[in-house]
């Protein structure tokens, strides 16, 4: 017998046209998108854009949404599929993780102005967090999207030409790809450093590297050199060997003494060796604080060893930094101990730098009979000898707090400065949110995260 509903014979209530039961998502769903939306909002160190916001956010939220996908799989050839069993958690469940994501929305909005009030940077607005909404929802679908066509083309093709086909991929990648990606990124990281900018005067005075005097051209400083040298207004004496202005390091440290013997910098009263960063930069802040701290009475050398990012440099060449520090500070000392009126030596170093130049010392004790004194600022997970050396560290700049270690334990920021509220650390997440702040280091007002004042010169000690 059949029935007539809504004018439709035949056809029972709960299948009527037009009619469709909303489904929640499933457990491993909505767990997973939640966990990593939950982990992106837990305290940062710095101020985010809703981009970078949103971006770690749709990545983390991507990752545990994987990892849920793969222990699905896994349970399911156990015998056990849990969305199933408890299908009746799944509205719940997808409740009370809204709630807490919106929860946890508004704590991070509080914690991001607190923040930017420490930091005299303007608030933020529910705009803000409209636009990390979309972005992040974004980047999650079009993961999704893709995990769901290599998983289609999988069954397609059955698992075992799957697996052969993801192999073949991945060894591809790995020995033509990665390679390519890597030149590729050299190339445009060369470019950058050879590009001259047009607003950044060659100098006129014979005291300093790339003037017509100088056995060092004006090309071959690189970007960061060029900075280093151009601003008429230090009056120390200021030598700057690129990579470029010679075949190797050796050839590189011996320019070097005979741009200072030509420059007159080791007839001044002071010279500081400067270990630049991976890219071969040395703050302006710092060149004018040691300008100030010594008033003009000194001389400044630098080495460029990279013009790749510190990051890049760090993970994949950060012997280079050490290298390049020992060499030439060593080569400085043993030209100066020859001396009849010998400058004071100093060491200062920034980030990367502070790495390169705190290892030319082997332990504490030995740098007390080479320098006057030494100078690190910012250096990275906040790990180098402090035996005689002052350490700028703001407890809000993310390279010295990061390092794998944070995944299990919290950071150590002994003698850093407290200058903006410090998340309490958490085991996994913190290197998480600590990783996403190294992008935006730079980024922070002056006296914040990775970015130091005048105090880099005119803090250095005296003998």
């Amino acid at each position: 017998m059949t029935s007539s509903v809504l004018g439709f014979p035949g056809r029972r209530p709960w299948v009527a046209i037009g009619v469709r039961r909303v489904v929640p998502p499933r457990i491993g769903t909505t767990l997973g998108i939640g966990t990593g939306v939950l982990a992106s909002l837990a305290p940062g160190l710095l101020p985010r854009t809703p981009s970078t916001q949103a971006v770690l956010t749709g990545l983390l939220a991507a990752l545990i949404l994987g990892v849920a996908g793969l222990s699905r799989i896994i349970l399911r050839r156990w015998g056990f599929d849990i969305n199933q069993r408890q299908a009746w958690l799944r509205l719940p469940l997808l409740i009370a993780t809204s709630v807490l994501v919106v929860g946890a929305t508004a704590n991070a909005g509080h914690w991001q102005n607190r923040l930017r009030a420490a930091m005299d940077t303007p608030s933020i607005g529910p705009g803000y967090w409209v636009r990390w909404a979309l972005g992040a929802a974004l980047i999650i679908g079009v993961f999704v999207g893709a995990t769901r066509s290599i998983a289609w083309a999988a069954g397609r093709m059955g698992l075992a030409r799957g697996v052969s086909l993801a192999t073949v991929a991945a060894v591809l990648l790995y020995l033509a790809g990665v390679p390519a990606m890597i030149g590729w990124r050299e190339s445009v990281y060369a470019r950058a450093n050879a590009e001259l900018d047009p607003t950044l005067v060659r100098p006129v005075s014979h005291s300093g590297s790339g003037s017509a005097e100088s056995a060092v051209s004006w090309t071959s400083l690189g970007a960061e050199g060029r900075k280093f040298i151009s601003d008429p207004s230090v009056r120390a004496v200021r030598v700057y060997i690129g990579v470029a202005s010679a075949p190797d390091l050796d050839t590189r440290v011996a320019l070097a003494i005979r741009e200072l013997e030509r420059s007159g910098g080791f007839t001044r009263s002071h010279l500081v060796v400067t270990v630049p960063t991976g890219s071969g930069w040395i703050d302006a802040n710092a060149v004018a604080g040691f300008d100030q701290r010594f008033d003009g009475d000194v001389a400044l050398v630098g080495l460029q060893y990279s013009y790749l990012p510190s990051w890049a440099t760090f993970v994949f060449g950060r012997d280079a930094a050490v290298t390049a520090a020992r060499t030439l500070f060593t080569a400085v000392e043993r030209h100066i101990q020859g001396l009849a009126h010998p400058p004071k030596l100093y060491l200062y170093g920034q980030s990367l730098g502070a790495f390169g130049g705190n290892a030319v010392f082997a332990d504490d004790a030995e740098q007390d009979g080479r320098t006057c004194a030494a100078l690190w600022a910012g250096p990275p997970a906040n790990r180098i000898h402090r035996g005689g050396a002052r350490v700028l560290a703001n407890t809000s700049d993310p390279v010295i707090h990061w390092s794998l270690a944070q995944l299990w334990r919290a950071p150590d920021l002994t003698g850093a400065r407290v200058d903006a509220p410090v998340p309490q650390w958490l085991p996994v997440i913190s290197f998480a949110q600590t990783t996403a702040d190294l992008l935006g280091a730079l980024d922070a007002p002056p006296g914040h995260g990775h970015r130091y004042g005048t105090d880099q010169g005119t803090a250095m000690g005296s003998c």
